[in-house]
Parts: structure tokens; C-alpha cells; sequence
């Protein structure tokens, strides 16, 4: 009788440290995906203001720039012009009609004040850091690409430490490599994760 106690009480102990193991398995696999999804919803906010940014500076400077420092200096004091436009349609004796364009300039706004008044403590400072991992910066790239016999204004800005371990250069699937929005070889600022 005693052997059948200490058996069933080294089953039942056994059985418990198993559980054990099996739920700090499970919560520890969990927490890592949660920190992950976290941390990538914080790197694709900060890669969405970028957007913003070159998107505004490619209207205002007619390219796109790869380097910060002009960024910076465009959202800190650069303008974006509103413009009205207004069409005027005439209708020629033939039958054919004849529109002209205008175009006015009715002012200007801060390029800080049109795209990040709503961002409490912005520092245009900060935009190139990568949220929540120590020294490091959005890679930056900017360039012209031929589509179409016409040569067309690129760009792509990604993370170079990705937080996924699963998001790799070298994947297929563009969903699958690290945090970007842009594109080297086509005309797009979409993000990777759109």
C-alpha cells in the first residue's frame, strides 16, 4: 500500500510540474507575441508620420529626400501652399470645347502645424529613431526609377532591426520582411503593412 501512495503522489506531483511547464509555455509564447504586435504598431505609427513627411516634401520640393537632416529642417520650417483650383470651360463653334486650368495660390501652412498639430510632444527630432529599440534609425532611400519611358520619384524607408524575428530581407512575401513603406522598384508609398 505504501508503494501505490508514493507512486500516485509522484504521478500527481509529476502531473502538476507538467501543467506547470505546459501554461509558462504558453503565457511566455503569448506575452512575446504581444510585446511584438506592441512594439510594430509603435514602429509603423513613427513610419506613417514619416510618410506624411516625404509625401508633403515631394509636393513642395518636386523629389523625395533620403536625407534626415532636410526632412527635419522641412517639417520644422518648411510650407505647404494652398492652392484652389478652378476650371473654365468654353464651348467652340465646331463643337469641341476648350477648358483652362488655373491654378491660385490662396496662402500657406507649416508643414509642423498641417501634418502634426494633432501629435501631443512632437519633436521632429525624434523621427528618425526606431521606437523601442536603442540606437537605431529608419533606413532612408530616395531616388528616380523609369516607368514607362517617364523617370518617376521613389521612395522607401524601412526598419533595419526588425522586432519579429520572423521578418527576414530575404522572405518572398513582401508582408513577411521588415517594417517599410515604399518601394526601390515600383511607384508605391504604401507600407508593408497596409
Amino acid at each position: 500500500m505504501e508503494k501505490n501512495k508514493i507512486y500516485t503522489y509522484s504521478t500527481l506531483l509529476l502531473a502538476v510540474l507538467l501543467a506547470g511547464y505546459l501554461i509558462n509555455s504558453i503565457k511566455t509564447s503569448i506575452d512575446e507575441e504581444e510585446r511584438i504586435s506592441t512594439m510594430e504598431a509603435k514602429i509603423i505609427e513613427k513610419l506613417k508620420l514619416i510618410r506624411n513627411a516625404q509625401i508633403a516634401f515631394e509636393s513642395v520640393k518636386g523629389q523625395y529626400t533620403s536625407d534626415w537632416d532636410r526632412l527635419i529642417n522641412f517639417i520644422d520650417s518648411g510650407n505647404i501652399y494652398l492652392i484652389q483650383r478652378r476650371e473654365e470651360t468654353i464651348l467652340l463653334e465646331y463643337g469641341a470645347e476648350e477648358t483652362t486650368l488655373y491654378l491660385d495660390t490662396i496662402g500657406s501652412i507649416s508643414v509642423i502645424d498641417s501634418l502634426f498639430s494633432n501629435i501631443p510632444n512632437f519633436s521632429s527630432k525624434s523621427l528618425p529613431a526606431v521606437p523601442g529599440i536603442e540606437n537605431a534609425t529608419f533606413k532612408m532611400w530616395s531616388g528616380k526609377i523609369e516607368k514607362g519611358g517617364v523617370l518617376v520619384n521613389v521612395v522607401e524607408v524601412r526598419n533595419p532591426k526588425p522586432v519579429d524575428p520572423n521578418r527576414k530581407e530575404s522572405n518572398e512575401a513582401n508582408i513577411h520582411k521588415p517594417l517599410r513603406f515604399g518601394s526601390r522598384i515600383s511607384i508605391t508609398t504604401a507600407g508593408n503593412w497596409e
